[in-house]
């Protein structure tokens, strides 16, 4: 597993570029999460005494790499999370694919409910008796290369819904490279798929200045032929 990158700091927010791999926050399965490193990270550089506080403010997929954004004041919490939900946080996501999107570019809005005991999302194009529990996903897309056989598209989620761009994505057959829960064929050797989060432009949360966070894909085998788009 890559190392973590710090990516921005300063006394409200911590970035960094999460590699495939981790866990933004703990669950069942007990492996130690980012927020846990972070603390560390924190508790480390400034050599703070006793318990470091730091808010998760958005997560992204465990085989998902690129750029996280947490808090270290609950002022910045707050604010931040009224960011997300208020829809005011410029996401810009890169994906491989096998298929080539029809059309090129496009908005996909779709319904997507997620069973939780099967960690896995449906996207449908309409609300029905049958599915009455799930939320309008919506992202633009664009396809960006083509080099070897796979496409590179750039996503910009409007919306923030569990494993959003995947399903989506997989919708409307180009499931991402690696993804075998959302229909591509074999996994990659690490575990991860070719989904990573590039940037995240939003107005800083006390500053109130413009910022925008920036994170290199891996430099796997899978991402090497798109490297130099950067």
């Amino acid at each position: 597993m890559e190392a973590i990158q710090v990516l921005y700091e300063d006394n409200h927010l911590l970035a960094v570029n999460k590699p495939a791999g981790w866990l933004v926050q703990g669950d069942e399965t007990g492996d130690e999460p980012l927020s846990n490193w972070a603390k560390a990270y924190i508790k480390s550089r400034y050599n703070k005494p006793g318990d470091v506080f730091l808010g998760v403010v958005h997560r992204i997929d465990r085989p998902v790499s690129g750029v996280v954004v947490m808090a270290r004041t609950s002022k910045a919490l707050e604010r931040m999370n009224r960011l997300f939900q208020e829809r005011k946080i410029q996401k810009t996501y890169w994906a491989i694919c096998a298929q080539r999107p029809e059309p090129f570019s496009g908005h996909l809005a779709h319904y997507i409910a997620k069973d939780t005991a099967k960690n896995v999302a449906k996207a449908y194009d309409r609300l029905s008796r049958r599915v009455t529990d799930a939320k309008l996903g919506e992202l633009d897309y664009e396809l960006l290369a083509e080099i070897d056989g796979r496409c590179l598209l750039g996503v910009y989620p409007l919306t923030g819904r569990p494993h959003q761009i995947r399903v989506q994505l997989a919708k409307i057959n180009c499931p991402i490279v690696g993804d075998v829960k959302y229909g591509f064929p074999q996994p990659l050797h690490d575990g991860s798929i070719a989904l990573h989060c590039l940037s995240l432009s939003f107005e800083h949360p006390v500053l109130k200045t413009p910022i925008t966070i920036s994170a290199d894909p891996p430099r796997s085998h899978v991402w090497r032929p798109f490297l130099h788009l950067r």
